[in-house]
């Protein structure tokens, strides 16, 4: 089995080029053929795996954190003639279900992450299509604020994963298409089920590109757009950007432990245990001055990081226990530092990454259950790990090892669970626990800012409930044990449901929708069967399908 890392630096790339000049940024595609994330295949016309999408999200965290001055990115390809065939067919056809989920699901939370950058960070995207463009090279394209296209009697772009290969464009093609791009659902039609797509005017008619550009203006023409991006963007011209250096972390076979995150594995119950600890310092005057050394931003990177290596390499850990430990009085300060109305560029930067950070949590398909024990620390903006997971138990009584003891467990709200965090819906956690009950959520505004008991926190509906110390040990052992004998599958789904409810966004149609059926279509033998059109693809053999509708 491949461990994937998710380290990665400009300086070690192989597959993008990024280079800035002044307010403009170039991320340039450059896929090395042979420079895939396991063996067996080639990244012919720069075509992408896991490992190419790691790279861009490290660009893009690196764009908004250590170049400040960057108003607009140029996203584009270094190879002539060939912008994106999009993810390797040859990849996909070989690998097993779960890794076509994870692979599906970090591409839509990296596009997904470039449009969040155009919403709050003042970052403009521009699609430098500069030849044949299919695919989730489209869907890349799409994730862009505008889009460029070589006009050159060849160049196009293309959704062809319907009529090719017998699955959807599942990181985000369909849903960008007719909800951002507002081309008519007939033209979609037509569109998603040409294998070759649709270039030149046609394609600005139909509103799949902006502007089609004659091969010989093209590189002008996209400095000239995005300098014109750039000079509307509120981004500071002069700031000074911090650096992400490398997290270091210590792996073993019990788990993972980072400066303040912890997970520890306990694989006869197929859960990890998530330990994740509060500052150690007062909050500081400056956030700038910390750096990526602060607690809340070097949290953040931890969290996001163990996120990902656990949904990645450790698939059999179906349930996730969240625990905090510190002093919420700190936690509080720090979020105040981070919500102060003095905040800059960096404050901003950090709030969204957590945000992002908690997304992705609440698309992790696992089970999430939150401990909230004497000593913990779930407050305010750490309370919104608790109210991520599917259940939440609260100790009733003194620590289980100290029996003797006067220390009780407690929570808070703040101002910053009522906004500052919203999920893919567009909803808080909070309006989403409680959907469409305006009177209680005023009632938790009211309660805001104080330590709540384990039995206020039930009376509030903030916890499923809190056992005292005498049953706590055996209640908690119960639950963990019942999920572990309950089918992965059917919690996925489940979970999935009751996290998102209220109103559709083009994100939770992008992960609920398109992923639950891409992932579905993914394992049926007209895709993946022996003589399945993603089997056949590139053989010369005709797929041979299934007629039956179901």
């Amino acid at each position: 089995m491949v461990v994937v890392s998710f380290d990665r630096s400009p300086d070690a790339y192989r597959h993008w080029k990024l280079s800035t000049d002044g307010p403009v940024a170039w991320l340039e595609l450059d896929v090395d053929e042979q420079g895939g994330l396991v063996p067996g295949y080639e990244l012919k016309l720069n075509s992408y795996d896991l490992g190419v999408d790691i790279e861009l999200y490290d660009a893009l965290q690196r764009l908004r954190f250590e170049h400040p001055e960057v108003r607009s990115v140029v996203v584009t390809s270094a190879k002539d003639k060939v912008f994106c065939a999009g993810a390797n067919i040859r990849m996909l056809a070989a690998s097993e279900h779960h890794w076509k989920v994870n692979f599906c699901k970090f591409t839509n939370e990296t596009r997904n992450s470039m449009e969040d950058a155009s919403e709050h960070s003042g970052i403009t995207f521009i699609a430098a299509v500069n030849g044949s463009c299919a695919g989730g090279g489209y869907e890349l394209a799409l994730a862009c604020d505008r889009i460029l296209l070589v006009d050159d009697n060849s160049s196009s772009v293309a959704l062809p994963e319907v009529p090719l290969l017998g699955v959807l464009p599942g990181t985000g093609g369909l849903t960008r298409v007719v909800d951002k791009r507002r081309v008519r659902k007939d033209l979609a039609d037509l569109f998603a089920t040409r294998s070759d797509g649709v270039r030149g005017k046609t394609a600005v008619d139909w509103r799949l590109v902006d502007e089609v550009v004659p091969r010989r203006e093209f590189r002008a023409v996209v400095e000239q757009r995005a300098l014109e991006a750039a000079s509307g963007s509120t981004r500071p011209a002069d700031a000074r950007g911090v650096q992400l250096p490398p997290l270091e972390r210590e792996i073993s076979e019990a788990g993972i432990a980072y400066t303040y995150v912890r997970a520890e594995y306990d694989r006869p119950l197929s859960l990890v245990r998530i330990t994740v600890r509060g500052p150690d310092e007062d909050a500081p005057s400056s956030l700038h001055a910390q750096g990526a050394d602060g607690w809340l931003l070097a949290m953040t990177r931890e969290l996001d990081d163990l996120i990902l290596r656990l949904r990645t390499n450790e698939t059999e850990m179906g349930t996730w226990v969240l625990r905090t430990e510190g002093d919420s009085a700190r936690v509080l300060a720090h979020e105040q530092a981070l919500l102060s109305p003095q905040g800059d560029w960096f404050s901003n930067e950090i709030l969204h990454y957590y945000k992002r950070t908690l997304k992705r949590l609440d698309v992790t398909s696992r089970s999430l259950i939150a401990l909230i024990e004497p000593g913990s620390c779930f407050a305010g903006l750490l309370l919104e790990l608790a109210l991520a997971c599917d259940l939440q138990y609260m100790l009733d009584g003194p620590p289980i090892e100290d029996p003797d003891s006067d220390l009780r467990a407690h929570l808070a709200l703040s101002e910053a669970n009522f906004g500052a965090f919203p999920m893919g819906n567009g909803l808080t956690r909070l309006q989403s626990r409680f959907y469409q009950q305006d009177d209680h959520l005023d009632w938790l505004r009211r309660e805001a800012g104080q330590p709540l008991s384990p039995a206020q926190a039930r009376e509030l509906g903030l916890v499923t409930d809190a056992p005292d110390d005498i049953d706590w040990e055996d209640e908690i052992r119960i639950v963990l044990e019942g999920r572990a004998a309950l089918s992965p599958d059917a919690l996925t789904g489940m979970e999935a449901n009751h996290r998102f409810v209220g109103p559709e966004t083009i994100e939770t149609k992008i992960f609920g929708r398109l992923s639950a059926w891409q992932n579905w279509i993914f394992i049926r033998p007209n895709a993946s069967g022996p003589e399945g059109a993603l089997r056949r693809y590139g053989t010369g053999q005709k797929a041979v399908h299934d007629r039956k509708r179901v």
